[in-house]
């Protein structure tokens, strides 16, 4: 725009608030959470937060978000830590590449913006992993830009407040425009906020409360008793499930690993190595086929130590772990980005898949296993 001005900004000149934001903002004031990223104004806490709570639940989020910010208070502290201490303290809260994303942000802060996060929303979105949800939001809760976070929660709220007959994505446009049509160019941050918690406790996707709802005269489904209709839902593919083979490799009392990919699922995670077992065969012939075609080496599975059954979210698995001699060759690094050997009481000092953890408690130091 020539003058400057957001679109939402440019809505709402002649109206401070929508009566919709008038009476989310009144809610909102009542019965905020008091969440320990709403008792600050640093854009690094709300930033860290947001990167948090992309798709993981509030109550998950909260213990790791305390436990971050007592070892990494600042910008500066994330830049100078390594790739995998990040990720250690990331551990087991999921989709790693936001861990990943975040220490590169954080490096660029310090090196190229003087450790500031930056208050232009175009700059702050040329940072590895914003997209326009967390631009939005850490730019109208940290700096008051009039601009709609649209999550989860905003796009059932928006679907069933104008009845929007489209899925998602084809529905993030028509939602969009509505929340830009009423966020206050006062309060920006508190009003997506607000529509965070609404969406949590009053317009959850099952058993939504539109009786306590405070914005429930402007529900288009309410008004035509359809809330459960929307958002308009597309039907999933079933989860695929996988049977997997990993090998507990020992030699002299050492166990050898493999460092995932960075660019890959759970990258930048150490692991033992392994893969899927292909059709004709065993786990015992899978660990030695994977284990040359990743690393080089030749290794014997000797004893069967667990399976175990994991959930992501995306697919699951069943892993049958071996444990398995080493026999001869040099490691590579062939299909992983690094491998090292360490003693077992290492493995809790690595960052490692929560599946693989699964494992630890049978890895027993042995001479007459190792």
């Amino acid at each position: 725009m020539g003058n400057g001005l957001y679109t939402g900004e440019m809505n709402l000149i002649k109206n401070k608030y929508s009566d919709f934001a008038s009476h989310l903002l009144a809610w909102y004031d009542g019965c905020s959470c008091n969440f320990p990223w709403r008792d600050c104004k640093d854009p690094y806490k709300i930033y860290l937060s947001e990167v948090m709570l992309q798709q993981t639940q509030v109550s998950t989020v909260l213990p790791y978000y305390q436990k971050w910010i007592q070892k990494y208070p600042t910008i500066q502290s994330v830049a100078n830590a390594t790739q995998e201490q990040i990720l250690k303290q990331w551990e087991g809260l999921g989709y790693y590449g936001r861990a990943r994303n975040f220490h590169k942000s954080c490096k660029i802060i310090l090196d190229n913006m003087g450790g500031i996060i930056s208050s232009n929303p175009e700059e702050f979105s040329k940072l590895p992993g914003v997209g326009p949800y967390i631009s939005a939001a850490v730019m109208s809760i940290a700096f008051q830009h009039p601009l709609p976070a649209v999550d989860a929660n905003a796009i059932r709220i928006g679907a069933r407040m104008e009845m929007v007959d489209l899925p998602y994505p084809k529905n993030l446009k028509i939602i969009s425009n509505y929340f830009d049509n009423h966020i206050p160019i006062e309060r920006p941050g508190d009003f997506n906020q607000a529509i965070m918690d609404l969406g949590r406790k009053i317009c959850s996707a099952d058993k939504p409360k539109c009786r306590v709802c405070p914005i429930s005269i402007n529900c288009k489904a309410l008004v035509n008793n359809s809330v459960d209709k929307y958002p308009i839902k597309v039907k999933r593919a079933k989860k695929p499930h996988y049977n997997i083979a990993a090998g507990i490799i020992w030699n002299k009392g050492q166990i050898l690993i493999s460092k995932r990919r960075e660019n890959g699922l759970l990258g930048g995670l150490w692991e033992f190595p392994g893969g899927k077992i292909e059709k004709g065969e065993n786990a015992q012939t899978c660990i030695i086929r994977e284990v040359k075609e990743e690393l080089g080496v030749l290794v014997q599975p000797t004893s069967f130590l667990k399976q175990i059954k994991h959930a992501y979210t995306h697919f699951s698995i069943t892993m049958d772990a071996y444990h398995c001699d080493y026999l001869q060759g040099t490691p590579q690094a062939i299909g992983c980005d690094n491998w090292k050997w360490i003693t077992p009481e290492e493995i809790r000092l690595l960052p490692f898949p929560k599946a693989n953890h699964k494992l630890f408690d049978k890895i027993i130091v042995s001479e007459s296993i190792c």
